[in-house]
Order: C-alpha cells, then structure tokens, then sequence
C-alpha cells in the first residue's frame, strides 16, 4: 500500500455534485494543505486556515488578475472529523459548469491534484474512518434505485456486516492463538485447548458463516434487482401484459404474429425491488431475417433470466413444447407458470402457478406476489441482519468456509497443530479481506475505480 500512503499526501479536488447546469454546485477539496491552499483564492472576513471544524463561511472565489468568479459557502471540516479523516473544505457555487471549472482551475494552479474515482472515500478508509466493506457500501448507496437497495446499502454503511465479520475473525485468532501457543510448549506436552473444543468452535463458526452465505441471493436482489424474462408464443399476450404493468403503450399490440421483432426492456419496482422486465419476441421456428435474429436474442435473455415468466393463452392451453424449450435454457425452479385472458373463461390445468388478466387486471396482484417470492424466497430479514450482496465478499467467505473444512480434516486425520493453526490463520485472512483488515492496492485500485469521481 506504499504508493496509495504516498498520494495521500496530496491534497486532492473534485466536483461532489453531478456536473452540469442547477442551482448548486459543490467542489469539494482534501487533504494537509487544503486550507492554505483554499485562502490563496477565497476572500471573507475570516480565513479558512484560522476557522474552528464544522463552520461555514461566506465570501468569494477570486481569480489571479483579482477578478471575482463567485460568491462562494465554504464549509470547513478538521482533520480528524472529516469525511476523508484530513482537513477538507467543500465549497458551494452557483451551478454554472462554468464557474464550477473556473474555480478547479485555480485551485489546480495551487499544485491541489484532481482527484480519482473514489479517491475521498478511498482515503475515508486509509483514514481509519471506515472500512473495506462499509467503503464499498458508499457507492451501494449512492447508485441506490429502490427502498429495498437504499435500505441493504444503508445496512452494509452501518457496519452491520463488517460488525459480524469481525466477531467471527476474533473467535478465529482466539482459537489460532491457543494452539499456537501449545506448539510452543509441545515439549512439555501441555494442552491449552482441547481437540474437542477446537472442533466445537469451528463448527460454530463454519455454521455462522454458512448462514451469511445463505443471504447471498437475497442481498443480491435487493442490491441489483431481478431479470425477468416474458416468454411465449406469438399472441397470448406478453407486450399486453407489459403495458398493463407499465401503465402505458410501451410495446405494440397486434393480432399479427411476430409484431414485437425485439427485446424490449422496461422496469418495475414491486415493494421496494427493481424487476427488469425483458419482452421477448415470440419463440418459433421463422423465415424471416429479422424475426429470427429477434427468436435467438429472446433465447439467450431466457439463459439469462433470474425469472422466466412463461405467458401462455388459457384459449390454446399450456404449451408444452415451448416448455421444454425453456427447460433447455433455464433451470425450472426459476420459471413461473402463468396463463393470461382468464376473463375468458376459467382455468381448468393445475399446472399453472398463477392466473392473470392482461386486459382487466385480474390476478396482477397475485403475480406480483409470485415475482416477490420467486425472487426473494420466504426468508424474512430484519434491518439488523447481517446480509451479504457484494460478490466479493460472498467468494471470501466462501474461502474462509473452505479453509474451515480443511482444518477439521486435519483434525479427523490426527495432524499435529501447526496444519490446523495454517488453516485457521488463512480462514481468518479470508475473513480479513472482507473489511480490509488484509487487502493489496489491486484490490483496493479495483474498488475504488469503480466509484464516482468526488466521491
């Protein structure tokens, strides 16, 4: 991590609020000169370098030829009770583009460096101010599109997670520790943790991992919502069943079979989860160019649907075929068995999950409960749950877990200490990497090119 300590000795600019036209702006600057820095363009009746923390001032931003660019708040925030854990300033303009990088400017021209994605939070975290997982939490939070996201990134930001991964890396190195220790006494053949307590407590921690992982696929939904895949023949009714959900003549409705030639993708948010909706062209054999090409895109959204949503018409009845051919892509679990036009007449086939009307509405309700569970299952989680969505953290834990099994393997085979110290110090690294107790600068330069610049 030398090269990042190193740059964090700069001190850093960027725009906080998203660039373009409005009646703010914020620039928001970081690091060991920021007030120095900031004083050589900022004229008020008090200079930022002698203001207490948690003040704002009111001035203007003057230019080199001593011209005024802007009336300017400037908020001032000491090291170590900032955002970053330095001294940083956030200076509100007028939400001109222009003045916005006017001021940048002259702030470069004082050797201030232009920031990098994510570099504030990036050093939030060298900071000690948050950790690996609660860092990552920030951009969770500020690219959150639905209650359910805001709620699991807020969850994660909290530290609800890192709390709980912390605890089961404590339980780990207690564990290392004692037999490390009886390794230094083997001699003397001294026993500071029975076999059977070690096996008892990696049991218990194997449990608690196994159940962390099991909120895997819930925390991924609420972080990134839900592909749904509409499928079926020509006419039973998917670009209705669209423009019912959307409120509005999204796709073209027709007697003429093949009318929708292309995936269409729309969203929908159903209780606080964000389900992508994909419109797929009928699945059939065809002559025609386009339709075709429309046929093989409809395939492989299918592969890759988190929900299958098999439409059929209660007229024609349940297509079997079409069935099969869903089979072949997906797993069948995922798929939900639906028949439309049941103002009709009444369903008589229980092969059907739920029974919906495209044109009056009957039975959405249902359907909507259906996605619900077929995306989230019955699991119940509290706003105080551990709950993992972030695929890198799930991998580790897997890698602790692993590590785990290792270890009472060594012990079933009756291998002297050093092999289940190994196993057990490689479960808690795993642990460790999670809220960044041990991390490398790939990982960290991975993380946070991701995030938004000024943030």
């Amino acid at each position: 991590m030398s090269q990042i300590l190193s740059q964090n000795e700069d001190t850093i600019v960027a725009l906080a609020t998203p660039p373009g036209i409005g009646a703010i702006s914020v620039i928001r600057v970081s690091g060991p000169e920021t007030f120095i820095k900031v004083d050589k363009v900022f004229q008020g009746k008090k200079k930022i370098a002698d203001s207490p923390t948690h003040t704002i001032h009111y001035g203007k931003i003057i230019d080199l030829n001593n011209e005024i660019i802007d009336d300017v708040l400037i908020s001032v925030f000491r090291a170590p009770n900032s955002y970053t854990g330095e001294d940083s300033v956030e200076i509100s303009t007028h939400g001109s583009q222009l003045i916005v990088e006017k001021i940048i400017s002259l702030l470069v021209e004082q050797n201030i460096r232009l920031a990098e994605p994510g570099e504030f939070t990036k050093r939030a975290f060298l900071n000690g101010k948050l950790d690996l997982a609660q860092a990552e939490a920030v951009a969770d939070v500020i690219n959150s599109r639905t209650e359910a996201s805001l709620r699991g990134a807020r969850n994660q930001l909290d530290g609800i997670l890192s709390k709980k991964v912390d605890s089961l890396r404590e339980k780990l190195i207690n564990t290392s520790s004692l037999i490390e220790l009886e390794l230094d006494f083997a001699e003397e053949d001294i026993e500071l943790l029975p076999v059977d307590e070690i096996l008892k407590n990696i049991n218990e921690i194997e449990s608690e991992i196994e159940n962390l992982l099991s909120t895997f696929s819930f925390g991924r939904v609420i972080r990134d919502g839900v592909n749904v895949a509409l499928v079926g023949k020509p006419n039973v009714g998917k670009s209705s069943l669209l423009n019912y959900l959307l409120k509005e003549a999204r796709a073209i409705v027709s007697e003429i079979p093949g009318t929708t030639r292309d995936v269409i993708r729309e969203e929908l948010t159903i209780d606080g989860i964000l389900f992508r909706l994909h419109d797929t062209a009928g699945i059939r054999m065809t002559e025609d160019i386009i339709e075709k090409e429309g046929v093989l895109r409809s395939r492989n959204v299918v592969k890759e649907a988190d929900i299958v949503l098999f439409l059929n018409d209660i007229e024609t009845g349940f297509d079997e075929g079409l069935f099969q051919e869903i089979l072949s892509l997906n797993k069948e679990d995922k798929i939900l068995k639906v028949v439309n036009k049941i103002d009709l007449k009444k369903i008589n086939d229980n092969r059907y999950d739920v029974g919906i009307s495209a044109k009056t509405g009957e039975g959405i309700e249902d359907l909507f409960q259906k996605l619900k569970e077929k995306a989230i299952g019955t699991n119940i989680y509290t706003e105080k749950t551990a709950i993992v969505s972030n695929i890198r953290h799930y991998n580790a834990l897997k890698k602790a877990k692993e590590h785990l099994i290792n270890a009472k393997i060594s012990i079933s085979e009756k291998l002297t200490g050093e092999f289940i110290a190994v196993d057990l110090r490689n479960a808690e690294n795993s642990l460790s990497e999670i809220i960044g107790k041990v991390t490398t600068d790939d990982i960290l330069n991975n993380i946070f090119s991701k995030f938004c610049i000024g943030k």
